[in-house]
């Protein structure tokens, strides 16, 4: 079978971004986007090898960049070139006489899902050039040099394309061969040059809107949005059990609820575990002092601190109007201050260890609702600290998380909604899985959505 080459492209320089660092450095959800992007192929279990295409006076930040990140599949960085055929004709050469398949990305399309890779390797096993496209909404015209309409071409036929593109190596190498010797060749887009030199097919994948390309300042704005509103799954992490044995975790909120099921999956998963609540003694996340006495007891008994997990949270479901002032007050404090200082006690012990940080949002915070309103308010804040501390802990090696739970069956959810379908919520043990297998993994700065397991 052949082996599957993931081509990052990032010989960019970011000249209509309008920034003075390339744009695949910018940096969106505690990472570069680089990153990002090479993290999905990373991930993939059907990509076997990674080389990036770098501009050569960047070569160096690259190295750095795969030796920070650890990257197993990263085998080569490549030098690219003026023109952006260039860097694929790098990838083409760098792997010349190997039977293998070349699949180019781009670097600044760091929301590529595992669908669309997958969905483009198995067209491989059938196909040996594939594009990824997605169809267009708007009308596309085509004027002449005076911006007149000469043609209105059907809708239903056109496409918008994106990447990856990716082709068995042979097939793109004999395109470009061919494409060199036109005194009039100019391309940008591989499958373009396959299939203006070659008879080869170009077979097309389903690409997703999500998976944009960082091109102008204005494309900065959508990609914040689109990391915070992406569906980033729990990653399903094998012998989970093994990564707790004997590591250190505090748990704030672990008397009921999702809290204490987190701490008592821990535990089972030989992990030393620390909880903390108001109800189970007294320690309360909205009074720094009180968070900052229990991270010390901790420390003091257990030497170090691994994890850090908070859970605690209140709801009130109510019109602002007629909420009491002080009920107001408790819930900012409890649910956005609380993640403040839970953080900030938890620093300087996870940057020892270089630990883990989890805090906890809900769906309700990707839009304001009537009743939810300080509630909501309060769980969007924390996903963009998270999301905002990510990135400034990054260096320091800690992993900072947000989980963000469907309706689930908690007594803080009974006491506002009543009796409901068991059915219709998600189990809190499924949430306290997810959270384990995020605090198993290296993600940083993601919005990790759990959802009920469907039949």
């Amino acid at each position: 079978m052949k082996r599957n080459i993931a081509v990052i492209l990032a010989g960019g320089v970011g000249s209509r971004l309008g920034m003075s660092t390339p744009k695949q450095f910018f940096k969106v959800a505690g990472k570069m986007v680089v990153e990002h992007t090479v993290d999905v192929f990373e991930r993939n279990q059907h990509i076997d090898e990674i080389a990036i295409v770098a501009n050569p006076m960047l070569i160096s930040d690259f190295e750095n960049i795969v030796l920070r990140n650890k990257w197993h599949k990263v085998k080569k960085i490549l030098k690219g070139g003026k023109e952006r055929y260039d860097s694929s004709l790098s990838a083409i050469q760098a792997y010349a006489n190997q039977d293998v398949n070349l699949i180019f990305h781009d670097a600044v399309r760091p929301l590529v899902s595992q669908r669309i890779v997958n969905d483009v390797i198995d067209a491989l096993s059938s196909h040996r050039a594939i594009d990824v496209a997605i169809p267009s909404a708007d009308t596309i015209i085509e004027v002449d040099g005076n911006d007149c309409i000469t043609s209105i071409p059907d809708r239903s036929h056109l496409r918008r394309g994106q990447t990856p593109q990716a082709f068995d190596r042979q097939v793109i190498a004999d395109a470009y061969e061919r494409a060199l010797k036109d005194p009039e060749f100019k391309t940008t887009d591989d499958c373009g040059v396959v299939r203006k030199y070659t008879d080869e097919p170009v077979f097309v994948v389903r690409g997703e809107e999500s998976n944009m390309k960082l091109t102008y300042r204005e494309d900065t704005y959508m990609l914040d949005k689109l990391f915070q509103l992406k569906n980033t799954e729990p990653e399903n992490t094998e012998h989970v059990s093994d990564v707790f044995r004997d590591k250190v975790a505090v748990v704030f909120g672990g008397s009921y609820g999702i809290g204490k099921y987190v701490v008592d999956m821990l535990r089972e998963s030989g992990a030393n575990v620390f909880s903390y609540s108001r109800s189970e003694n007294k320690v309360d996340v909205a009074q720094r002092d009180s968070v900052a006495k229990a991270m010390t007891d901790a420390h003091e008994a257990a030497g170090h601190i691994d994890y850090v997990v908070c859970t605690a949270g209140v709801l009130n479901k109510e019109p602002l109007a007629t909420m009491d002032y002080e009920t107001i007050q408790n819930a900012i404090q409890t649910n956005y201050l609380g993640t403040v200082n839970v953080a900030l006690e938890a620093y300087p012990y996870l940057k020892q260890t270089e630990g883990k940080l989890i805090f906890f949002t809900s769906s309700s915070y990707t839009r304001g609702r009537a009743f939810y309103s300080i509630y909501s308010s309060t769980k969007a804040a924390i996903v963009n600290f998270v999301q905002a501390v990510a990135q400034e802990w990054d260096g320091d090696g800690i992993k900072i998380n947000c989980i963000n739970p469907e309706r689930t069956k908690t007594p803080m959810r009974q006491q506002n909604f009543g009796i409901e379908p068991d059915d219709s919520l998600l189990m809190p043990e499924r949430v306290a899985e997810a959270t384990l297998q995020t605090l198993a993994s290296d993600c940083t700065g993601q919005v990790i959505d759990v959802r009920r397991q469907k039949d």
